[in-house]
């Protein structure tokens, strides 16, 4: 096996390919042009969205050409694969503005400089509405529809799943589109080759299918496997919903507890798919007599790192080890999540469930009433005990609060005069 893909397979990304020992003769003979597509829904992907450009970066250092493609177009239509509903609708604007979030997030892993010289490959990022944003409906269905099989396309998993509870039209063409975005990315820049996660496993088939047809070439597919965890919940997935990469919507505090409390039994599989550390250095944190933990802060250390930089990781790491061992210095504390409050908002007094509301810890009014019903809510030392309480100055600590939610969750107020 080409040796990029002896990375992948040894890492635990791989999960089908169109034709794995043809793949592998193409890399060996020199760089592949290849892409994987991410649709800007949001202002902000997710860790469990990252898993192909996680695999993008291992090919990218063997030299091979990534192609971020970001789906401006089909954002438009938006894709049933994995989805048990049909997306709400964006407007053109609120795809643009989303679609200027990702280059820096997705920058993190894959390396969009020139890279001249380095021996890795040249990566960049296209956007689909360049293409299909203009498209001639007659023209399409004429050129590109007359090649799909609607027998076919209902075989697969995506369509069948959503079948049951109710397919749109307009997201039937969706394969037709992300198809077309691999003939045209063929065309233009020689790409032979589309990656993603499992799930898109028809829609790069059909595109394969289509370069075949029309350009009578050989290209090819490579799936990755669907993270979950050991507990069967869905990789991304914490107790605040998504975990998103945009520090405003998921404070890297956050973030790294999120890798910091990951079941026991992930621990090894993750330091493989999530972050760059060398296979050999990971083999250490295997065997029965490795310190869990250990394992478990290098996992969070090195994936924030990654994500928000080694400023915010030892900030996090800081943060989080004072709050285990029991003590928060100024700079630990820096760490955590915050919001700012008056002092004069204080000295009226405010509700402990407004309070803990306005943080990350609760999502609402509710959730706050139900935490401090259970006995989980804190500020600093003192429990929380009535959700009738009335939180004034008298619980502030040299102009600051620490609240709690359990054990593992704090947030910072920080008390503005």
């Amino acid at each position: 096996m080409n040796k990029a893909l002896q990375v992948l397979q040894d890492r635990g990304f791989l999960r089908q390919c169109t034709d794995l020992e043809g793949l592998s003769a193409l890399m060996d003979e020199g760089p592949v042009t290849f892409y994987v597509g991410v649709d800007p829904t949001g202002k902000s992907i997710h860790i469990g969205h990252m898993v192909p450009f996680f695999a993008m970066h291992h090919l990218q250092e063997a030299g091979h050409n990534p192609i971020a493609l970001v789906g401006g177009g089909t954002s438009l239509i938006g894709d049933p694969s994995g989805k048990s509903e049909m997306r709400k609708m964006l407007t053109i604007e609120q795809i643009r503005d989303n679609s200027a979030s990702l280059k820096a997030q997705l920058g993190t892993v894959v390396d969009f400089s020139p890279n001249e010289g380095s021996g890795k490959g040249h990566a960049i990022m296209l956007n689909n509405y360049d293409w299909l944003g203009n498209l001639n409906y007659i023209e399409f269905l004429r050129d590109i529809g007359k090649h799909f099989s609607v027998n076919r396309m209902l075989t697969f998993e995506s369509y069948k799943q959503r079948l049951e509870r109710g397919l749109s039209f307009i997201e039937f063409n969706y394969q037709l589109l992300q198809s077309f975005d691999f003939l045209t990315l063929y065309r233009n820049q020689g790409c032979k080759l589309q990656i993603g996660g499992d799930d898109q496993w028809g829609n790069i088939v059909a595109g394969i299918e289509l370069i075949r047809r029309i350009e009578g070439s050989e290209s090819y597919g490579l799936t990755f496997n669907l993270i979950t965890r050991s507990d069967g919940h869905k990789m991304g997935k914490s107790e605040k919903g998504a975990v998103f990469l945009d520090p405003e919507m998921f404070s890297p505090y956050d973030f790294y507890q999120y890798w910091r409390n990951v079941n026991d039994a992930d621990v090894v599989k993750f330091l493989k798919l999530f972050t760059f550390l060398p296979l050999d250095e990971i083999a250490r944190y295997e065997g029965q007599e490795v310190n869990i933990n250990d394992a478990k802060e290098r996992l969070a250390y090195e994936q924030t790192k990654i994500i928000h930089g080694v400023q915010e990781a030892d900030k996090a790491r800081e943060a989080a080890r004072a709050l285990f061992g029991g003590g928060l210095s100024l700079d630990s504390r820096e760490g955590l999540p915050s919001i700012s409050i008056s002092q004069k908002l204080l000295e009226a007094g405010i509700g402990a469930v407004e309070l803990f509301a306005m943080t990350d810890l609760c999502k609402n009014n509710s959730e706050a009433r139900r935490l401090i019903q259970q006995g989980g809510a804190l500020v600093g030392e003192r429990k929380v005990e009535d959700v009738q309480q009335i939180i004034d100055t008298s619980w502030a600590n040299q102009g600051e609060m620490i609240l709690r939610a359990g054990k593992k969750r704090y947030f910072r107020i920080i008390i503005e005069s």
